[in-house]
């Protein structure tokens, strides 16, 4: 059974920077697609940031673009969030998330971790 978890979340000022890890576990397998994906209180969990594991594609939000950088260190199975220039509306619970398949959109994300809360002061 996959098993991530997340760590690296915290209280940032406006502007300031975090960097999220996700560390995998309990899997074989060489093909797979990992997300970072985000909920703040009443709206809908968004996929922010996705890359698969060969090649260098990527996939982000539309407000994250230029801001935040998803990586993978695939030998160690820990996966990456650089979130720089942090705006209080990125204030929200960070998923990580994987998909045995690779599929960079948003659907058909399987496994999950335990979030990690991510509060951004203005």
């Amino acid at each position: 059974e996959v098993q991530l978890v997340e760590s690296g979340g915290g209280l940032v000022q406006a502007g300031g920077s975090l960097r999220l890890s996700c560390a995998a576990s309990g899997f074989t397998f060489d093909d797979y697609t990992i997300g970072w994906f985000r909920q703040a209180p009443g709206k809908e969990r968004e996929l922010v940031a996705a890359i698969i594991s060969g090649g260098s594609t990527t996939k982000y939000a539309d407000s994250v673009k230029g801001r935040f950088t998803i990586s993978r260190d695939n030998a160690k199975k820990t996966f990456y969030l650089q979130m720089n220039s942090l705006k209080p509306e990125d204030t929200a619970v960070y998923y990580c998330s994987m998909k045995v398949v690779v599929n960079i959109e948003g659907a058909g994300f399987t496994s999950w971790g335990q979030g990690t809360q991510v509060t951004v002061s203005s």
